[in-house]
Order: C-alpha cells, then sequence, then structure tokens
C-alpha cells in the first residue's frame, strides 16, 4: 500500500460534521417551542407519554448503538474474527423478556424512574479522532458535549428521542458508506470474504463450554443474554423510553421493530471489520504504528479510504459522534429524571409543577457540565472503551439481579435486596479489578517445598484446599466479560433470597399491588396453599379470585 500521509479534514468535512451539530441543536429548539413548550415535567420527562412505536424503537437503537459499538465492533471482527456475531442469539430473549415481562410490569404502575447508569462515552470518539486527523480533542469534546447539554435541556425527552432517530439514519449512511466503498476499493464483497476465509477470520460454531473463554457460543449466545437484559429490560435510559410510548401496546412493538434493526447493526459492524481485514490483513496499522490503540483504528481506516473523498470522512465522524450524542442526551434527560422523581420529589411533594419542571430542566444542563468534567478526567483512563464495557458489565449485572429479585420472588424483603446488592457489586468489583491487576502483574512461581525441620510441611489436606482456592479464584478472574451480567444478577438474587429468608420474608398483605410478575405462581403450583402463602406466592394483585389462574393475572393492555 505504501506509505500512509498524514490526513486531516478537509473543508466538506468540517462542514457535514457541523451540519450535524447544527440538526441535533434545532431539533431540541423546535420542542422547546412547539407543543406544551416543555412546561410540565411529564412532557420535559416523559415526552407527555405521547410517542408512537417507531420513533422509540430507533431511539432505543441509537442509544444501545454507542461510538463504542461503532468503533469498537469492527476492531474486534479484524482482530479476532466473526465469532462476536453469534452475539445476535442473545437478542431473541434479550429483547422478547423484556418486552412481556418489564415492559408491562413498569408501564402498568406509572413509574417514571427504574435507575440510572451511564459511562464515560463522550471522550473515546474525541479522542480517536484527534489521534488519527489531528482535529482538535477538547474543541471535539466542548462542541458535542455543549450540543447535547443544549438540545437536552431545551427540548426533553421529545428532543432526545427526535435527534436519536436523526443521528440513527447518520449513523446507517455513515457505516453503509465505509462498507460499499471499502469493499469496492477491496475488489468487491466476493474478494472480501474470500480475503477473511484464508486469513481465518470466519468463525465456525465453537460450542466449548467453559466459561473462561472469552467468546463462544455459550458466551455470547447465553451469557449476552443476561447483558441485553440489564440493557433493555431495566436500564433507566431505555425504560424511560417504553414510557414515553402513548400505549403499553405500543411500547411492546417497539422492542419486536429494534430486533431486525438490532440484527442489521451488528451485520454492519462485523462487515466493516471484515472489510478493513481485506484492506490491511495481518498487517495491521497498529502494528505499523500508525495508530497507538485498537480503539482509533477504524477511524483511521475510515481516513484512509475516504482520503480522495472529500466530505465522506466528515460523514462517518458525524455517524461516530451520532452514536455518542444519542447514549450522553439518553444519560442527561435520565439523570435528571432519577434525581427528579427519587430523590427531590420525595421530599418535596408540595414543590409547584412549575418549579419541578424549572429545577429538572436545571439538573439535566448541570449533569452536562458534570459529564464535560468526567471526560476530562477519562483523558487519564487509558482505553476508555474497555473501562465503559467493563464498568457496564460490573454494574448492570447486580442492578438487573435487584429487579430481577423484587419482581419473581414475592417474599424477598428490603434487607435481603440491599444484602444482595451489596454482595453483587463487590463481586462484581473483585472479579473485574481481579481480572485487570491479574493481567497488569508479572507471573510468579511458588518456590518448591523444601523437605527440612526449618519451616513444618503443610499437611495434604491444606495444600488440596489452598490449590482449590487459587484454582477458582484464578478461575473468576479468568471469566469472560460477557458472563458478568449473569454471574453478578445471579449472585444478587440467591444471596438476597437467603437474607430474606433469615430475616423474615415478606407477608402477602404487605406487598404493593402489580410489582411481583407471576413466575413462582407457574412454578409452583404443586405446592400447598399454606407453604404457597409462607412463600408469598399466592396473590400479587389487589384482589383474591377463586381460579389459582386468575389469581396470577397482570391488569390488560392498555389499548
Amino acid at each position: 500500500m505504501g506509505d500512509v500521509v498524514q490526513m486531516h479534514f478537509s473543508t466538506p468535512d468540517y462542514v457535514i460534521f457541523a451540519l450535524l451539530l447544527v440538526a441535533s441543536t434545532c431539533i431540541g429548539l423546535f420542542y422547546a417551542l412547539s407543543g406544551g413548550r416543555q412546561r410540565t415535567t411529564q412532557e420535559f420527562l416523559l415526552a407527555d407519554r405521547s410517542m408512537s412505536c417507531l420513533p422509540v424503537s430507533l431511539s432505543l437503537l441509537a442509544t444501545f448503538q454507542s461510538a463504542v459499538a461503532i468503533l469498537g465492533v469492527p476492531s474486534e471482527i479484524y482482530t479476532y474474527g466473526t465469532q462476536y456475531w453469534f452475539l445476535g442469539v442473545s437478542y431473541f430473549l434479550g429483547l422478547l423478556v423484556p418486552a412481556h415481562v418489564f415492559i408491562p410490569v413498569f408501564y402498568r404502575l406509572r413509574l417514571t424512574s427504574a435507575y440510572e447508569r451511564e459511562q464515560l462515552v463522550l471522550y473515546a470518539p474525541a479522542l480517536a479522532l484527534n489521534a488519527v486527523t489531528g482535529f482538535d480533542l477538547w474543541g471535539a469534546v466542548l462542541a458535542m458535549g455543549l450540543v447535547c447539554t443544549l438540545y437536552t435541556t431545551l427540548g426533553g425527552l421529545k428532543a432526545v428521542i427526535w435527534t436519536d432517530v436523526f443521528q440513527t439514519i447518520v449513523m446507517f449512511a455513515g457505516q453503509l458508506a465505509v462498507i460499499i466503498v471499502g469493499a469496492h476499493q477491496a475488489g468487491g464483497m466476493g474478494e472480501v470474504w474470500r480475503k477473511a476465509i484464508n486469513g481465518s477470520r470466519i468463525a465456525s460454531l465453537d460450542l466449548n463450554p467453559d466459561p473462561t473463554e472469552r467468546h463462544t457460543f455459550w458466551t455470547l449466545g447465553v451469557g449476552g443474554v443476561f447483558l441485553m437484559l440489564a440493557l433493555y429490560g431495566v436500564n433507566q435510559a431505555q425504560v424511560q423510553r417504553y414510557l414515553s410510548s402513548r400505549t403499553e401496546r405500543e411500547a411492546v412493538m417497539s422492542c419486536y421493530v429494534v430486533f431486525p434493526c438490532q440484527q442489521v447493526v451488528l451485520c454492519l459492524g462485523c462487515l466493516m471489520g471484515l472489510v478493513m481485514f481485506a484492506r490491511y490483513g495481518e498487517d495491521s496499522p497498529l502494528d505499523k504504528g500508525y495508530v497507538k490503540t485498537n480503539d482509533q483504528m477504524v477511524l483511521y481506516f475510515v481516513m484512509d479510504v475516504f482520503r480522495d473523498l472529500p466530505g465522506l470522512p466528515g460523514l462517518f465522524v458525524a455517524c461516530l459522534f451520532s452514536g455518542a450524542l444519542s447514549t450522553i442526551s439518553s444519560a442527561f434527560n435520565s439523570l435528571a429524571t432519577v434525581t427528579m422523581e427519587d430523590l427531590i420529589k420525595p421530599y418535596c411533594p408540595t414543590m409547584t409543577e412549575a418549579k419541578a419542571t424549572l429545577l429538572s430542566k436545571g439538573l439535566a444542563f448541570a449533569y452536562g457540565l458534570v459529564c464535560l468534567a468526567m471526560a476530562y478526567t477519562a483523558s487519564h483512563m487509558g482505553s476508555v472503551l474497555q473501562a465503559a464495557l467493563s464498568i457496564f458489565g460490573m454494574v448492570g449485572g447486580p442492578l438487573l439481579g435487584l429487579f430481577c429479585l423484587g419482581m419473581f420472588f414475592p417474599w424477598a424483603n428490603s434487607t435481603g435486596a440491599i444484602v444482595g446488592l451489596v454482595a453483587g457489586l463487590v463481586m462484581a468489583f473483585w472479579i473485574g479489578i481481579g481480572h485487570f491487576v491479574s493481567r497488569m502483574a508479572v507471573p510468579t512461581t511458588l518456590p518448591p517445598i523444601i523437605n527440612g525441620t526449618a519451616m513444618p510441611l503443610p499437611s495434604n489436606m491444606t495444600t488440596a484446599v489452598m490449590t482449590t482456592l487459587i484454582t477458582l479464584i484464578t478461575a473468576l478472574y479468568n471469566l469472560s466479560y460477557l458472563w458478568y451480567s449473569a454471574h453478578n444478577s445471579t449472585t444478587v438474587v440467591i444471596v438476597g433470597l437467603i437474607v430474606s429468608l433469615l430475616t423474615g420474608p415478606m407477608k402477602e398483605k404487605d406487598l404493593t399491588p402489580g410489582t411481583v410478575y407471576p413466575v413462582l405462581g407457574n412454578l409452583l403450583f404443586f405446592l400447598p396453599e399454606c407453604y404457597r402463602e409462607i412463600l408469598c406466592c399466592v396473590t400479587p394483585l389487589p384482589q383474591k379470585v377463586g381460579c389459582r389462574p386468575q389469581r396470577w393475572r397482570i391488569p390488560p393492555m392498555n389499548q
């Protein structure tokens, strides 16, 4: 390919990138000045519960398809092959369960907040952009952060959702442009596929059950289900979009619509990785020193492919920043929602609607400024992509377990929930940090045991116990990151149930109607009535009725 020259943005690239920021701001201004003009918390935080299925589903997709995915998936495929493609198997249950289990409970309770988590996604695309193109790093961070803060504060959730729709279209356009042009330059998709096969990048079905293997069918297809449940089932940003739907049926349909979109997005990321491999083969830009991390390879590839096509690099960068904007705007609005509904309103019940709305806007703006400060902190954390994925795996799993404990096990009490959550978080961070430290540590070997009188030899039993513990801890540290959510959520449920039974299970009369999903009513139908009453598995709804199947009936959908 010859020497690679330094690549920079052209004027058309800057224009296209600027148009993305301007369009996003205009959408926020439009919804700030139209309709109810964001004068109530219901409109600002939940879009007045007026959204239809299509924009909600595209917004769900955009929130998931962050800059982490746009940069990370092609690099993953280029480096390790298409095994990651099997993650698509997890989308079936990962979206069906939220549609028919979590959404009905959240929607019929008319909730506003579920909980919140967000990650550092503002700094990652700016870092890659700066490293490859010379684009001013903090200029990009400030531009993206301030624009996102502006349209989120002005237009509320409705502006966030509609900018997500616009940004999703930009993301699809940018990825398609890269794949089409890159495949054409490589000699067509047939040539791309041939080089991928010859380079051992087309992975076969790996049924290895070892959970320490990074990617197998089981880690991706089963462990990925728990990751998807944590994202689409109980994540505040997604729950808030479900609750903005006009009806429960529209909310459920949004999960069905996002399923094929997710498969398309996954395919696009994988195809881009294969096209990258067809261009560079084993001689990667990382090995040549053109980029410093895997995070920067995709953008380098884009600039290399589009070097003679002004405007197209700007389109992909707009695509990249669209992924970041959609995730960040979701974070701002969700954080404002949780703070208002869970931390302020319970202690200020007499606050007027006007003051609550003004405070919500102020919170969204303040969180935007905090995010900029966090981006500065992220500049000292190394690989931001790895940090973001690790944080989500460690925090999302315990929170999924907490929701499952409360919704599926009626006898779980508050003490069990708190202890279970703490146990899950401790396990999560122990394994996550232990994995990181064990990879960084210099391997050492234990000195041989010398038979002498200076030190007594340990017994065979002690040696066996210590060997077993070390083996177990090593296996936990080597656990595939895709099992983090499953392991941590299971820890929360098991510890929470044990503590609840030891401290006195929740009584049936103390249950809040509609907060329990009828899983145990079906699984434990064979138990006598007295035992089911002890386990609080009789009537989670306001009134008891005579027939057992009706006891577990959920109120009908709002049409």
